[in-house]
Order: structure tokens, then sequence, then C-alpha cells
């Protein structure tokens, strides 16, 4: 397994922290590096908790209707097929949690690069505060490319994975190929079992809306 570059460690902090880091960017920039390495670190272990939390509660539930559904039919086939795909949607809940879970197992050299790279550092504060600042633009680019949704409706770790990869894009200088790869990449260790396929198709747009803008 190859090593990861720095700025791919910096775009997984910078991803799972950007939900919880203040919207103000200026005070971000004021932060000295040890402080902001402690709320990067900080915001990053209460997002992946929340994420697992929320997807765990999700199989939860849908293993409950699955079971409420079978010990109210009466083996009808309809009923069955119907307790079947919500057992499916548990199954898949489940694996996501633990693919979230296992992602837990990187955030010791994730910290300690956070804490010795400089270029990991500063390339996740590039992205929080490229986000921030221009949020609006950002999200106005991935509304256009979305296809009877809204960025409001979309998951939070969905919405800012697309929010990373169109700042990348728009405002750093990026090369779309790497964005989206990079996004991909992100959403398949963080998303849901379709999230990477739906965050490509998305920025694959975004990219193809560029060129006959």
């Amino acid at each position: 397994m190859q090593p990861r570059k720095p700025q791919q460690i910096a775009r997984e902090l910078a991803l799972l922290s950007l939900s919880q880091l203040p919207v103000n960017p200026k005070k971000l920039e004021k932060l000295p590096d040890e402080q902001l390495v402690a709320k990067l670190v900080l915001g990053a272990v209460r997002t992946l908790t929340t994420e697992v939390q929320d997807t765990l509660n999700n199989a939860a539930g849908e293993l409950q209707r699955s079971n409420d559904r079978l010990l109210t039919s009466q083996t009808r086939a309809s009923d069955l097929n119907t307790a079947r795909t919500m057992l499916q949607e548990a199954i898949t809940y489940t694996q996501t949690a633990i693919n979230q879970l296992g992602t837990a197992v990187d955030f010791p050299e994730l910290i300690q690069l956070a804490n010795q790279d400089k270029e990991v550092r500063n390339y996740a504060k590039e992205i929080i505060i490229t986000v921030n600042e221009n949020r609006n633009i950002i999200d106005q680019i991935i509304s256009d490319a979305l296809v009877d949704w809204q960025v409001t409706r979309l998951a939070q770790i969905d919405r800012d994975i697309l929010q990373i990869a169109a700042a990348e894009m728009k405002f750093m200088g990026v090369p779309a190929s790497i964005a989206i790869n990079e996004a991909v990449e992100l959403a398949k260790r963080y998303s849901g079992d379709e999230g990477h396929r739906f965050i490509n198709g998305v920025l694959r747009r975004v990219t193809e809306q560029k060129q006959t803008a």
C-alpha cells in the first residue's frame, strides 16, 4: 500500500473537521499551529462519531421496521419482499458504519502528520478557509450539477466532499481529474455504498458545465 501524500491527508482532515469549525475563516487564520491542529483533530473526532452514530441508528430503524413487517405479515410475498428490502438496507447501513469505524485506525497517522507536517496543516486550513469564504458560489456550482436534488438535502458528509472538490477546482487550481478522483476516494471511505458513484456523477457534471460555460 502506497503512503498517502500530505495533500490527501489534509483533504481528509479538512473533510472531517469542516462542519465543526467556525464559519468565520478569519478566526482560523489567526490560530497558532498547536491550537489549529487541536481544533482540526477534535472536529474530526466529533464528525466521525456523529456519522457512525447516525448510520447505526438508521440501521437499527431498518431492522426494527423489517422485524415489524415480518411479525404482522401473513407470509404474503409482498410483505416478505418488503421486509427483505428493509433488511438489506440495514445491512448496507451497518457496513457503512463499519467502514467509517475502520478509518479510525488511521487517526494516529492523521494526528501525527497534522502535528509534524506543515504542508498538511496549511493545506487543510486552506481548504477550510476557501470553502467558508466562497460557500455561496461553491454551493451554486454544486446545485447546478444536481439533478432533481438540492444541496441542503444532501447528507452532510457528501455535501462536504463536494464542497472541497468544487473549491479545489474553482479556486485552488487543482486539475478536475485529481479533485474528482480524490473526492471519490473520500466518498468510498466515509459515504454510503452508492456515495462514491453519486459524488463522481455530480462532479463530472460540474466539469461538463464548466466546459460549456
